[in-house]
């Protein structure tokens, strides 16, 4: 007589067409993003262009002032904002051990957010846009538009996780659910115009172009990373208890810590007192977190290097340097130098793309071809990284050595035009730190499409590592 386990299962053909969903919205995600970023870091590479040319493309449809917008916010929200809710959406599911709760919510998230995205484009370069406020540029209903695509998806994510398997809820979801509700806090805030006169509007734009990264950003990356890096080295996280204390303590330090932009302001002294206090106190979760991830790939260097997880090893790399770099920065006597400097532009790059990106990238290389069955051409994935590696340490090298002399100029009293001449080969090494970068971008391009369109092909077995098995 056969048991329970030797029936069929009348539920296979709808596990099936779930998993389908499944795979079609994470890859559609994916597409999507990989768009974004060839848009975004192409017109970025205009830019950089434009400081060693400046009577390049003089069109006010290709001027700085609509062109730097056009890049950062594109490359915040077209770019990584999709990719990232995109793997946050397959890891919820995959580590719940479930379906995700309603693909049909997902597909509208996507078309709002590409919907922000193309409007919020074609508005900046036609010269509108909501003011001076640093990452914010798009035109409210536009930022109204990206905010209800990332409560459709948190409304997702909490729905998929609440119908898990096992009790426990796995790490990575205690941080894209957190990030994913603080983005709405953020895009509220930013909102509400009443509270947004004089120095209010001050505090509210320290408030959000620093939480953007640290509460947004931060914490479904290092969602992606917990669940990822596990999965492509083929063993268990280091510590589960050492995630949870990064967790909590980036939770309670991180929000105060945008005043930090905004030292030697009108801002009550206090207030910049305590983000400098809780920049430095950011060490821990930015320590713990790091540790979490080296730990984890300890032993492994004989796999890492033939695999995508050397993105991992950049990410975890980009996150505690730039991190570090960020309290250090956030100290008076650093401010009196670095301040409004390409210094700023250094480390914005060295967390945004060497923390963040690279994780992403991490991230799509160790999943995707689990989900489609595809897997992209090795030397490809060796290409891309290494293009975009050698850019990013040439553009934040040299924007960081050019960024401290021109701070230094001024400090001494020199001429303006001083510190612009003076800036003249470091701009030119950003431009060909940038092209690097954005020719890696095309190749990953082509690997993304390897992972979704290209021939199925067999993947190098993965080695077990000690206490985990094959």
């Amino acid at each position: 007589m056969a048991g329970p386990a030797d029936a069929p299962s009348v539920s296979e053909p709808n596990k099936a067409e779930e998993e389908r969903a499944l795979v079609a919205i994470f890859s559609a995600y994916t597409v999507s993003a990989t768009f974004w970023l060839i848009v975004a870091t192409a017109v970025g590479l205009l830019v950089a262009v434009k400081f060693i040319f400046p009577d390049f493309a003089t069109s006010p449809l290709a001027s700085f002032g609509r062109l730097r917008p056009i890049h950062t916010n594109g490359t915040f929200f077209a770019w990584a904002s999709p990719a990232l809710v995109g793997l946050a959406l397959y890891i919820a599911a995959r580590s719940s051990g479930t379906r995700l709760y309603s693909p049909r919510l997902a597909w509208i998230a996507l078309i709002l957010l590409n919907l922000a995205a193309l409007c919020g484009t074609i508005t900046l370069d036609l010269g509108y846009n909501a003011g001076d406020q640093e990452y914010r540029e798009w035109l409210w209903w536009i930022r109204v538009i990206f905010g209800a695509g990332i409560a459709l998806t948190t409304w997702n994510l909490i729905a998929t996780v609440a119908t898990r398997e096992d009790e426990d809820l796995y790490l990575s979801n205690w941080y894209t659910i957190s990030a994913t509700i603080q983005a709405i806090i953020i895009t509220l805030v930013a909102l509400l115009p009443w509270y947004q006169i004089g120095l209010g509007q001050v505090a509210v734009q320290g408030y959000f172009m620093h939480n953007a990264v640290g509460m947004w950003f931060t914490p479904i990356t290092l969602g992606i990373f917990y669940y990822a890096l596990p999965k492509l080295l083929n063993r268990p996280i280091y510590s589960y208890s050492l995630g949870i204390l990064a967790f909590w303590t980036n939770l309670i330090f991180y929000p105060i810590i945008g005043s930090h932009h905004f030292l030697f302001s009108p801002l009550p002294w206090w207030l910049q007192t305590t983000a400098i206090v809780f920049s430095i106190a950011m060490v821990v979760p930015v320590a713990g977190g790091s540790a979490n991830f080296l730990l984890t790939m300890q032993g492994r260097g004989d796999w890492m290097y033939r695999s995508p997880a050397m993105f991992f090893l950049v990410g975890v790399l980009g996150y505690f340097f730039g991190s570090v770099q960020g309290s250090v920065e956030a100290l008076r006597s650093m401010q009196q130098i670095w301040h409004l400097t390409n210094y700023t532009v250094s480390h914005s790059h060295l967390t945004m793309y060497g923390f963040v990106t690279f994780t992403i990238w991490g991230g799509i290389y160790a999943l995707l071809p689990r989900a489609t069955g595809r897997e992209p051409y090795n030397l490809l994935v060796g290409v891309h990284f290494w293009l975009s590696t050698v850019g990013m340490m040439i553009y934040v090298v040299a924007l960081g050595i050019g960024g401290t002399e021109q701070g230094l100029d001024w400090i001494r009293g020199a001429p303006f035009i001083e510190s612009v001449v003076d800036q003249t080969p470091y701009w030119l090494w950003r431009a060909v730190g940038g092209g690097l970068m954005f020719l890696g971008h095309l190749v990953f391009a082509f690997n993304v499409w390897s992972m979704i369109w290209g021939p199925v092909r067999a993947a190098e077995p993965v080695p077990a590592a000690a206490g985990v098995p094959a």
